[in-house]
């Protein structure tokens, strides 16, 4: 068997894109991949039609291989942008090699752990009477793990551009957590994304204004280049951190997991590097304690190849989804994906069919065109540019 061709399909799906890519072999099997790096499509896209040369014709099952050879093959290596094409690949081989061996992909991996794996919810209401109410629809409808989102009014600039200012998010966004906690008591698990739009001071700060019990995890609170500065933030604060979806190799988690940074890996497998890579982390993570808490912002075949990934490790937390009773944003089309993996309220079960156990719709994807979109920044009111 051999590879013949790699196609891929930029389609609008709910209101993100997704980078779809397929593997077809001489054989008539083909498998599926996702890349992750949202916002950067058509640069994955470039790479991906370069990576096509290098595969064409190859063996399908050397996957292992196949990533060492598309990492190396150039002097310039790694990047999130190339890792973001890989992944899609290394994801889309391991589907078609379950697929032709007849066997799912978390049996490739060294078998199953768990037949479902646990979501975790996120609310996106405004810091105010609606979280509450939300955490408490969640809870009653057997969410027990919620994430939150931080303080940001919708102000914009007259250019267009949202304002964001991190010291009036800071204490409005602990007021209301504290507030959320009491409201809720012990029966949930509490996390909030700053989606690294705080500084190291700022981080700090929020952190001290919540009570001891508040918060169970922390995600993203800074930008992750600088791993000196978490390990300043991590000696001002209790909190444990989440940290890892924007990583694009086992060497960017190398100093979070050996230094203890982090005490949950936002692992994402449409941007490390696809199975291979990611596997290798978990089994680092593990050596270290650390629970994977994988980052699945995507669709339908992101959540399958992270669910096999859950399947087959054993350090695993909570999985992310963004399909809930307070968060639905249509990213499991099914016109798109008329082969999924189910979902049971809070819980993902494992496919049991050969491959990732996810299809997608060619023909429907004509109707679902990528849409570049006019970028909006994040800024301050004088006019700079902050994290988004």
């Amino acid at each position: 068997m051999k590879i013949r061709d790699l196609k891929v399909f930029p389609v609008m799906v709910g209101r993100r894109h997704q980078l779809i890519v397929k593997v077809e072999t001489d054989e008539g099997i083909h498998g599926w991949g996702e890349s992750g790096l949202s916002g950067r499509e058509a640069a994955v896209m470039g790479a991906l039609r370069h990576y096509r040369e290098l595969l064409i014709g190859k063996d399908p099952f050397r996957i292992g291989a196949t990533w060492q050879d598309l990492y190396r093959s150039q002097y310039f290596e790694g990047g999130r942008v190339l890792t973001a094409a890989i992944s899609a690949i290394d994801i889309a081989l391991h589907d078609l090699k379950g697929k032709a061996l007849g066997v799912p992909v978390y049996e490739l991996l060294g078998g199953k752990h768990r037949d479902w794996v646990p979501l975790f919810a996120t609310t996106s209401a405004p810091m105010g009477p609606k979280l509450i109410e939300d955490a408490q629809l969640l809870l009653s409808e057997g969410w027990n793990v919620i994430r939150t989102w931080m303080h940001a009014p919708p102000e914009t600039r007259p250019d267009g551009d949202p304002v964001y200012e991190p010291w009036e998010s800071v204490g409005e966004t602990a007021m209301w957590l504290n507030k959320l906690r009491e409201a809720v008591g012990h029966r949930a698990v509490l996390g909030i994304d700053y989606h690294h739009r705080l500084s190291v001071a700022e981080a700090a700060s929020f952190c001290q204004k919540l009570g001891r019990d508040t918060l169970d995890f922390l995600e993203e609170p800074i930008r992750d280049e600088t791993p000196e500065a978490y390990e300043s933030l991590r000696r001002m604060t209790h909190v444990p951190f989440a940290i890892g979806e924007e990583f694009a190799s086992k060497w960017q988690f190398l100093p979070y997991i050996e230094r203890g940074i982090t005490q949950y890996a936002r692992l994402d497998v449409c941007n490390v590097g696809g199975f291979t890579e990611a596997m290798k982390v978990a089994g680092w993570a593990e050596a270290h304690y650390v629970d994977l808490m994988p980052h699945n912002p995507l669709g339908a075949i992101c959540s399958a190849a992270t669910a096999h990934l859950c399947a087959a490790v054993p350090n695993v937390s909570w999985m992310e989804i963004r399909q809930s009773p307070t968060e639905s944003l249509g990213f499991y089309d099914e016109r798109l994906f008329p082969v999924q993996p189910r979902q049971e309220g809070s819980r993902l079960i494992v496919p049991d069919v050969p491959g990732l156990g996810v299809e997608f719709d060619e023909k429907a994807a004509a109707h679902a065109e990528f849409q570049p979109r006019a970028r909006r920044l994040l800024r301050r009111r004088d006019g700079s540019v902050t994290n988004s």
